[in-house]
């Protein structure tokens, strides 16, 4: 696999505010994924920068624990350089936002907990090119087994209207129950939530699978129809907008066909994240810190790949221009293109209220292993 024409090698001095930078914060992260691939490597992404090519910096990094932020710099110098890459167009790339939502549920349907958050159906399959029938959306990853062969799954709105009812009743696949459509909406945007459960417990769920169709979000949906400037467009200006129209919610909501699919985390998983501070387990597979985890296109980059990320125009973390060390641990659905990127800010309103306004252009450096640079050296 040879590297992608879209990198072009840097230097670190190039990479605006990178001395100033916490770099032992992104190491901790970095270093979660040096431990996960022991029992799981991860795949190498369409762009070239092959998980066999950090071997070397993983293993370092379950070896050495750097005391400060200047140790943890080095580590990374030593062991990659950093490359530019631009959006498809040429230009800057694009970030956005997203949290782990807290959300009041319950274990039962009540008088006042009627949305549920449903585990996946047994009838849901994967679908790739060696079972994929002709004529099939080649963008469908997931379908729906029936007696003649795979189709299309069901979309959010019929879901929503039923028809996991009328072909699963009794299933069980209620994970649990929620009293807002908009708040289990926004928990499958965000893709995991905590539950504080009426019975007491705490409930942590994440992303087990989806229905397959694209994803459309709400505050496109609202910005074509004039509702809302797309200048304006924020997860807190859609919401907003819902409370004033509650009667147009399904409308909206059900324009937008991917439905997502849950799974309670294991209790092995919450002991991996039992650190409070730390989010949901994601897509790589390790719990995603606040601040320092990004979610990229899995089909292009590599699972742990460090990105330092320069958004000048972005102050909603700490009130300063955006300038981080983030770790490639997530994938989503809208996290599409070589120079896009969605950042987790932690755990609840508070960081929902920072993920809910982000959406800012910025430059990627990728830190690309020293093997793939020819040239490079030690």
């Amino acid at each position: 696999m040879s590297l992608s024409q879209a990198f072009r090698e840097k230097s670190f001095d190039d990479l605006p505010g990178w001395d100033k930078d916490d770099h032992l914060a992104a190491f901790a992260a970095f270093r979660r994924s040096a431990f996960h691939v022991l029992a799981k490597p991860y795949r190498s992404g369409g762009l070239g920068v092959d998980f066999n090519a950090f071997t070397e910096a993983y293993a370092a990094a379950r070896t050495v624990s750097p005391t400060d932020r200047r140790e943890a710099r080095a580590f990374f110098e030593r062991h990659f350089i950093p490359a530019h890459i631009a959006a498809e167009s040429g230009g800057a790339g694009l970030v956005t936002g997203f949290y782990e939502p807290v959300v009041d549920a319950s274990p039962v349907r009540t008088e006042r907990f009627t949305v549920p958050l449903l585990s996946r159906p047994a009838d849901l399959v994967d679908i790739d090119d060696a079972n994929r029938p002709v004529g099939m959306d080649p963008y469908l990853a997931f379908g729906r087994a029936t007696p003649d062969g795979p189709v299309e799954y069901f979309d959010r709105g019929e879901i929503e209207r039923g028809a996991l009812v009328k072909s699963l009743a009794g299933k069980g696949l209620e994970i649990a129950w929620l009293a807002d459509k908009v708040d289990a909406f926004f928990i499958h945007v965000q893709g995991s939530a905590r539950l504080t459960m009426t019975d007491g417990r705490l409930c942590r769920v994440t992303y087990a699978a989806k229905s397959g169709q694209r994803f459309t979000g709400p505050g496109k949906i609202l910005s074509e129809l004039g509702e809302i400037p797309l200048e304006a467009v924020t997860m807190q200006s859609v919401r907003a907008w819902f409370k004033a129209h509650p009667q147009r919610i399904d409308e909206i909501l059900w324009r937008n066909r991917s439905y997502i699919f849950f799974r309670e985390i294991s209790a092995s998983e919450a002991a991996a994240a039992d650190d409070p501070e730390l989010g949901p387990i994601a897509a790589a597979k390790v719990p995603l810190t606040p601040g320092r985890s990004v979610a990229v296109d899995r089909l292009l980059h590599t699972f742990g790949t460090p990105f330092y990320i320069d958004g000048p125009s972005l102050a909603a973390f700490d009130n300063k221009p955006f300038r981080r060390l983030m770790i490639a641990q997530d994938t989503g659905s809208a996290i599409t293109g070589q120079a896009r990127g969605d950042l987790f800010t932690g755990t609840g309103d508070a960081a929902g209220e920072i993920a809910g306004v982000v959406r800012n252009p910025a430059d990627f450096y990728a830190l690309i292993p020293r093997r793939l640079v020819p040239g490079a050296g030690r």
